[in-house]
């Protein structure tokens, strides 16, 4: 293949072209204003050794049986013919279905591998597990948002409200006058839209704004959270304590009437069950600037003088993914919705309260008019669900119960887990735990294109197309145009489709005409782009065929206007258009939260210590934020993501001060140790850090070597000493964005970095 084939991926839209070299040329969209540069990832990865070239499976499990084991990780893999594995992986879901019934199987598979509408591993392996076990243990939330999934229904409504079909980056451009930024606005995050991106506006949108005399606020430990288009004034924050910040600004809007009270009265309920701890008749301190000064680190006479240029601008509360990644995440989301309300612009073009706008590429934008290709999952009968982040609680204690968003639940013996697409040793926080936990299992089976950390401690390992070594199509909820994306390659090695892999599985389970409903990959292709296509014929727009849209190479979709959608018609009239809350209005206190009961949680915004705070031995904070360079650890490989790295290691920011007080020089290996574990990176000083924080942002492939007894990841994995512990009972997110660590030089032999090649079969 030697043609230019349009393609897409979560980072942006592109055509590829191969070399002779086997190498690719990747190009932007020509549309695209501001394209990602981790586009370039893909240009050497399509034949790298961290490629699953066969089917492998655990010497292991080959030899004794599936069942619980400490060699996951440290295992040898022995390379097994495709049929011999699917009967083998067929025989043992069986087996575990007719042993303990669907119930045992947890169908993860959180991951972002294509942005494809079809070859979507995660839908793929839902499906396979629903038509073939009759369904499986799920998961709910994401680590990005899991306190956001649990908090801001209860408070404002459906959390799309507040993301996707809320204030746009054009109503940035045009209306807004004063930004505040808790957690910033990075360009590195929103550059990723889930299904795809066609064009990155937000650079310039923020640009505009500025052009027309708007303010950026960035609220963040990190100077480089907003781009310099914005001009951003920044406030360096205490990590995590973003919430009482906003409580000191809710103080002075309310002591001095600036606050608007009709806004409030009309659309609100609660504030007068919130008002005393708020102005401290409750708890004798009231949330006034010098309490809050002395616990963010921001004077109290910058807290009163921001608090009253809100009050008099067009302001847009906006708060990222980061600030609810942590202890108590719910706190600050549910004291920036109102904050906002106090403020009295919700609902307004370009003001009230966004929730990650910035964060990620698919929010700031208007939906999609008509429906989008979808693969559909079927029905899964297992009723049983976790929160996402609890999986290694999951393993470690079934038939235990724990609490979560009003519910008592039930944590179930998992024996079999099948991944898809995904890494959770990205994703999940403190590391060496999830490992040992994984040991519980009676079988990991992973699909995947690389041989992941995931990968690594699996029982089966089976070759997965990546997506440019196959047809699809791209499309995101919020982006106008639908991509052709092109098989630009042949599969690498004996690599499959999942969608392949899964029915002859389903086969040999004597469910395949249930899977495949008699269907190949272009036929399902055909029938679910003509669910879209019949919708786009009723509407009068161009329509073409499959293979019309493949020659275009992208299709223009019509999208909804920019009408500030439920929030604006809830300003307008909320008896007509209430909120889906309890009440129908925004919720300043809540009932249904104050009757759950938790401590951690209590029935309105709150300023609650953390269990986890620096102290002696582990006195920084570790900021584990994600990376610039890649999408997780997807295509950590790449050359983009290489070229991050230095000598091969993550870099790892901290302040002069910090370095010097510890004879770290810049370009020094450097160990990150918290009680959990620990990891070496290089050393980055820069004054874009505050003062007592480290920065270690997440993806590099965890690769553990044991160090003087101590398991230590040489490659910068932070995951390796993060906390994993839920944000509270209510929602039981993920807290891996803050720990606290101490940093040291390392003086010891370096041990090379080996990740990057998939393991040699025995």
């Amino acid at each position: 293949m030697t043609d230019t084939l349009t393609h897409s991926s979560h980072w942006g839209a592109f055509t590829a072209t191969p070399e002779a070299d086997g190498r690719l040329e990747i190009r932007p969209h020509p549309g695209d204003p501001d394209p990602s540069p981790i586009l370039q990832n893909f240009t050497d990865t399509l034949r790298h050794p961290a490629r699953v070239a066969r089917p492998m499976v655990r010497r292991g499990w080959l030899t004794d049986g599936p069942g619980p084991t400490t060699r996951r990780g440290t295992d040898e893999f022995v390379a097994v013919p495709w049929d011999e594995v699917l009967d083998r992986l067929a025989a043992e879901m069986t087996r575990v279905g007719r042993e303990f019934g669907p119930e045992a199987v947890f169908g993860g598979s959180y991951g972002w591998s294509s942005a494809g509408r079809f070859h979507h591993a995660q839908s793929q392996v839902h499906r396979f597990l629903n038509m073939t076990m009759g369904g499986y243990v799920r998961s709910v939330g994401t680590y990005s948002s899991a306190a956001a999934y649990a908090i801001i229904p209860h408070v404002i409504g459906k959390l799309t409200d507040v993301s996707r079909q809320n204030v746009t980056w054009d109503q940035v451009a045009r209306h807004t006058e004063l930004v505040l930024a808790f957690g910033g606005m990075a360009l590195k995050n929103s550059t990723i839209a889930q299904g795809g991106i066609s064009a990155h506006v937000e650079r310039g949108s923020m640009a505009a704004a500025r052009a027309r005399g708007a303010r950026f606020v960035n609220i963040s430990p990190l100077r480089s959270d907003m781009p310099e288009e914005a001009g951003a004034q920044w406030l360096p924050i205490q990590p995590g304590t973003d919430t009482a910040l906003m409580l000191a600004m809710m103080f002075v809007l309310d002591a001095e009437g600036l606050a608007d009270t009709d806004f409030v009265e009309r659309y609100t309920v609660g504030f007068e069950k919130f008002a005393p701890y708020l102005r401290g008749t409750t708890d004798g301190r009231p949330k006034d600037p010098t309490w809050a000064a002395a616990i963010t680190g921001i004077p109290a006479e910058t807290i009163a003088d921001l608090a009253r240029l809100a009050a008099k601008s067009r302001t847009l509360v906006a708060t990222a993914h980061a600030l609810q990644r942590s202890e108590h995440g719910e706190q600050p989301l549910w004291a920036a919705v109102v904050l906002a309300a106090m403020l009295g612009d919700i609902g307004l073009p370009g003001g009230g309260y966004h929730y990650s706008l910035g964060a990620m590429g698919h929010t700031g934008r208007v939906p999609a008019a008509v429906p989008l290709p979808t693969l559909p999952q079927g029905k899964n009968g297992v009723t049983t669900y976790i929160p996402v982040a609890r999986i290694t609680d999951m393993l470690e204690k079934p038939g235990e119960t724990y609490d979560y968003n009003g519910n008592r639940l039930t944590y179930p013996d998992i024996k079999l887990m099948f991944w898809a697409g995904g890494n959770p040793f990205h994703h999940h926080q403190d590391l060496a735990r999830l490992a040992e936990a994984l040991g519980k299992l009676d079988t990991f089976v992973v699909n995947d294109y690389a041989f992941t950390a995931a990968a690594r401690h699996a029982d089966i390992v089976l070759p997965a197309t990546m997506s440019l070594e196959r047809e699809d199509l791209g499309a995101g909820g919020t982006d106008p145009r639908i991509i052709a994306m092109r098989k630009v390659a042949e599969p690498y090695g004996e690599a499959r489709d999942d969608y392949e892999i899964f029915a002859g599985v389903a086969e040999r389970m004597g469910r395949g005409e249930a899977f495949t409903e008699g269907r190949d990959a272009e036929q399902w292709l055909e029938h679910l782009y003509q669910v879209t296509r019949d919708k786009l014929i009723e509407k009068g727009a161009p329509a073409p065929t499959l293979s019309e849209l493949r020659a275009a190479g992208e299709l223009e979709i019509p999208m909804m206007p920019d009408d500030g959608a439920l929030l604006a018609r809830f300003r307008a009239d909320p008896e007509e258009a209430p909120l889906a809350t309890a009440t129908g209005k925004i919720e300043i206190h809540c009932d249904t939260i104050a009757a759950m009961g938790y401590d951690d949680c209590p029935g309105h915004p709150t300023w609650l210590e953390r269990a986890e705070v620096p102290r002696a031995g582990v006195p920084l904070w570790l900021i584990a934020n994600q990376p610039a360079s890649r999408l997780h650890s997807q295509l950590d490989y790449g050359a983009t993501s290489i070229a991050s790295k230095r000598n091969g290691r993550e870099e790892a920011r901290l302040h002069p001060d910090d370095a010097a007080a510890r004879g770290i020089g810049e370009g020094d290996v450097i160990a990150v140790s918290s009680a959990r574990g620990q990891c070496l990176a290089t050393a980055r000083i820069t004054e874009d850090v505050l003062p007592g924080c480290v920065n270690l942002s997440t993806g590099a492939w965890y690769d553990p070597v044991e160090i003087g007894g101590s398991v230590v990841c040489v490659h910068g994995n932070p995951n390796a000493v993060t906390l994993d512990r839920g944000t509270s009972k209510l929602g039981q997110g993920c807290t891996g964005q803050l720990c606290a660590v101490e940093v040291a030089r390392w003086t010891g032999q370096v041990p090379p970095v080996r990740v990057h090649r998939a393991p040699d079969p025995a």
